[in-house]
């Protein structure tokens, strides 16, 4: 009996090792989840002997605030958004974050390293397309709206979010506007006026694949586009031109799942992660920008001239407002949707 006991005893204490030692990560999949598998993963793995389960979803908060909420939380680290993280951080979704060793605020670029996260990358929203389907090269979002000149079905995300704010500045509002417009009476409405105009040429993408195998395919002209799958077209041979004039930036970030049970492992991976030479390796396979100021100094300036972040990308570009799809987000993604519908 007393060597059952202690066989038992072994046992749970092996068990509780084991999981306190996987780590589960939830990234949005595809290409990212490859990307950061090579950057991140398994270097970490290897380092820190945790085995880190590498898991998907499609960037809902509602998943994380089901766990959240029923007390089953089986998430440690995820990828949200800005405004997601701002958002789960004020709703107790996410752990408040202590200091981090080797996790400086001044080392990051804006909003970094925040209450409830840390930044991973910058990503960016672009328009992109095939200059065999016509017959000059588009220069702005306004020439998406222009059938004549530039002829053929044309593709963007299907959302409210990315979607309006291309819409304005198709309609001719200055991208530093582009927000006060659309918080004032009447902003809203003119955006979906605009879209109206093209909406039975349009095709709607609902994953980061999709543009590119429409434009590959010719079913389209032109797309909206992440601008790390146009990249990753352009480098297997194809022809296919950014357009970086009024694109959109955001940022994505690590957060802890409130109620973590991996909270230790989870901080370490972070802190890994958010190494200057490991956000280097994805980066270059990414093309996003990296969110530690040092490791744009580790990158080739003709590889990093490709980044959302610098300096002649970034001064064409529009920051995606969060606290404004904070506030109403909800409202206009279900408007968004029964428009679409009809």
């Amino acid at each position: 009996m007393f060597k059952t006991a202690i066989a038992s005893l072994t046992l749970v204490a092996l068990g509780t090792c084991a999981q306190a030692e996987a780590l589960t990560v939830v990234s949005v999949g595809g290409i990212n989840k490859k990307s950061q598998q090579e950057a991140f993963y398994t270097p970490f793995e290897k380092q820190q002997s945790v085995v880190v389960r590498a898991a998907q979803y499609n960037g809902e908060i509602g998943m994380i605030k089901a766990q959240v909420d029923t007390r089953s939380v089986t998430w440690d680290v995820v990828e949200v958004d800005h405004a997601e993280l701002q958002r789960g951080c004020e709703e107790g979704l996410f752990e408040r974050l202590p200091a981090i060793p080797g996790v400086r605020k001044e080392d990051f670029v804006e909003d970094g390293v925040s209450e409830c996260g840390v930044g991973i990358f910058i990503w960016s929203t672009a328009l992109v397309y095939d200059p065999k389907a016509v017959s000059k090269a588009p220069k702005e979002w306004a020439d998406l709206w222009d059938l004549e000149s530039f002829p053929g079905k044309r593709a963007l995300r299907k959302g409210a979010k990315l979607t309006l704010e291309i819409a304005l500045m198709a309609d001719g509002v200055p991208r530093d506007q582009v927000y006060q417009v659309l918080r004032q009476p009447g902003g809203v409405d003119r955006a979906f006026r605009k879209l109206d105009q093209i909406k039975t040429q349009i095709q709607w993408w609902e994953s980061g694949a999709q543009p590119m195998q429409w434009l590959a395919a010719g079913d389209v002209s032109m797309t909206s586009v992440y601008i790390t799958r146009a990249i990753s077209a352009q480098k297997e041979g194809y022809d296919f031109p950014l357009v970086w004039n009024g694109s959109l930036y955001d940022m994505d970030s690590w957060a802890i799942v409130k109620g973590s049970r991996n909270q230790e492992a989870a901080l370490k991976f972070i802190a890994f992660a958010s190494l200057p030479q490991q956000q280097k390796i994805f980066a270059e396979k990414m093309f996003n920008g990296p969110t530690h100021k040092q490791t744009m100094e580790l990158i080739a300036p003709e590889t990093r001239n490709s980044f959302p972040s610098s300096e002649q990308n970034m001064v064409q570009a529009l920051k995606v407002d969060s606290d404004f799809w904070i506030d109403h987000g909800t409202e206009l993604e279900e408007r968004f949707n029964a428009w679409a519908a009809r």
